[in-house]
């Protein structure tokens, strides 16, 4: 798995592996309307590029599909690190790519242990950013990435702040126009009374 520069983090970037994660669902701009996934070729070339499958290796329509589900998935288990219920169908998701996409211990060169894909392919690949999303549950930092909680945005940010009470991939934007939101509705209850 490499880290190139294109991997989408903003303003507040996960630590390693988590990282990668996070790049992983930052591929689709909701407010811009971007999707690296809107096709197969570009979820090929995604893949590739991060080396979690060959460039000789077939992406189909299925796949790109089964891509795009489990990053909505993580999103939505991104959003119960803000304390939200975990969404039934992010579950089936998650559970249909773990039925689909077995992992195996494999022991390195020093006998250490690490889970791997026993399957190649978008499938294998999916396969190892679960196994990043279990690592940091184990360690603690899963629950700092979240994504942005205004919905036209959703992108995904760790936080670092002491309290884990971030709300917004920035606050300068995000923050800024949710607040606005927030005093508008306020105001406009108070003219209506």
């Amino acid at each position: 798995m490499r880290h190139p520069d294109d991997l989408r983090l903003g303003e507040k970037p996960a630590p390693d592996p988590l990282r990668f994660v996070q790049g992983f669902v930052n591929t689709v701009d909701i407010e811009a309307g971007n999707d690296d996934f809107d096709s197969a070729e570009g979820l090929a070339g995604w893949l590739v590029r991060h080396g979690l499958i060959a460039a000789s290796e077939a992406v189909t329509e299925d796949d790109r599909e089964a891509a795009v589900a489990f990053r909505e998935a993580l999103r939505e288990l991104l959003a119960a690190n803000h304390g939200e219920p975990v969404a039934p169908e992010a579950v089936r998701v998650l559970r249909e790519l773990g039925s689909a996409a077995p992992l195996r211990l494999a022991f390195d060169e020093r006998g250490r242990t690490r889970l791997e894909p026993a399957t190649g392919g978008v499938t294998g690949a999916l396969a190892i950013l679960a196994t990043l999303v279990h690592h940091a549950m184990q360690d603690g930092t899963w629950e700092r990435l979240k994504v942005c909680r205004n919905d036209a945005c959703r992108w995904a940010f760790y936080d670092a702040s002491r309290n884990r009470s971030g709300s917004w991939c920035s606050m300068e934007v995000c923050g800024n126009r949710m607040k606005v939101r927030a005093h508008r509705r306020r105001h406009a209850d108070d003219v209506a009374e």
